[in-house]
C-alpha cells in the first residue's frame, strides 16, 4: 500500500527563509530511504533520526521504500548550523 505526505519546511539562503515544500512517498518492495532536491550531507544523513523519531512517537515505519523530496530541487538545503 503506497502513502503519500506532504508539509512545508524553510532553507536559509542568506538572512532569507525560502519555503520547501517536502512530499514524502512510501511503498512496497526494497527497502530504502531516499532523499532528493539538493539536500546536502547532514539532511541525507537524518534518515535514521526520522526513523527513530517516527518509531519513538508511536507511529509506525513503513516498511518498503520511501523517498523524500524536497522542492525547489535548485535550492541547497542544509542542515543544522
Amino acid at each position: 500500500m503506497n502513502h503519500f505526505a506532504r508539509t512545508w519546511s524553510a532553507a536559509v539562503q542568506g538572512v532569507d527563509a525560502c519555503p520547501v515544500a517536502v512530499e514524502v512517498d512510501s511503498g512496497g518492495g526494497k527497502e530504502n530511504f531516499v532523499v532528493v532536491g539538493l539536500a546536502d550531507t547532514a539532511v541525507k544523513e537524518s534518515r535514521q533520526r526520522v526513523k527513530a523519531a517516527l518509531y519513538n512517537n508511536g507511529f509506525s515505519v513503513p516498511e518498503g521504500y520511501i523517498t523524500a523530496s524536497l522542492a525547489p530541487a535548485d535550492l541547497k538545503k542544509a542542515g543544522p548550523f
